[in-house]
């Protein structure tokens, strides 16, 4: 392959996340096929893509499809979408790292994921605990690059409303101004940006695993490469 041919896969198209990434990915000229795993098809067509309807439960049945430059998981919910700790586990952690072997089986080059700011495995809060467990075992897999994105609080149009964070998006800009030093990183940060970082950070060749919060994905998403994008 050339460096203008690279092939990617995206879990969590449909997301927040996933759904710019999906389009940044298409637009740009570096990707010449994108694969997104899908439960049900939608409605975007394009020349690159190619939508593969998933098990998630039976991810070992889509090996094929892992032997890809970068494979970039935007897969995340709610408990209270996925009506249990146990099914929030799944999707949360489950899947991610299941994707995670396969991506190494196939020596991906850079393996990205949306994380949490806050994401700790010995956190008391269960949402904050699965986030962290399953970075540290990413972290244990020892891929070739492991890309890690911890966003404070998203903003963007979601599907379904969640009342916290459109009050929180709504005083964002009164309170962002007053996050400097320290604090920088947990500063808001568009779902845009967020999309942005990775591609640009899907870009490098770098080996070993990194994470970036809020401050960074927001310094990143303003290179001059993204910001020519849009």
């Amino acid at each position: 392959m050339t460096i203008d041919s690279k092939t990617a896969l995206l879990a969590g198209a449909s997301g927040l996340v996933g759904t710019e990434l999906l389009h940044i990915l298409l637009e740009s000229p570096k990707y010449e096929e994108v694969k997104i795993f899908v439960r049900k098809r939608m409605e975007i067509k394009h020349p690159k893509l190619e939508q593969v309807l998933v098990d998630y439960n039976r991810l070992e049945n889509y090996e094929e499809y892992f032997n890809v430059n970068n494979i970039y998981c935007c897969l995340g919910t709610t408990i209270k979408k996925a009506g249990s700790q146990e099914a929030f586990r799944k999707v949360d952690y489950e899947y991610p790292l299941k994707m995670a072997e396969l991506a190494k089986k196939h020596n991906a080059e850079n393996f990205l994921i949306v994380s949490a700011l806050g994401a700790d495995p010995h956190s008391k809060v269960f949402y904050s605990r699965t986030k962290g467990e399953v970075e540290k075992q990413l972290k244990n897999l020892d891929l070739h690059a492991l890309h890690i994105f911890q966003p404070s609080l998203l903003l963007g149009d979601r599907q379904e409303f969640r009342l916290g964070e459109k009050i929180a998006s709504f005083l964002a800009p009164v309170f962002s101004p007053l996050l400097f030093g320290k604090l920088k990183k947990y500063k808001p940060v568009s779902a845009r940006r967020v999309a942005y970082a990775m591609y640009q950070v899907g870009q490098t060749d770098y080996s070993g695993h990194f994470t970036y919060p809020s401050n960074r994905i927001y310094e990143i998403s303003r290179s001059k490469t993204a910001q020519q994008k849009k």
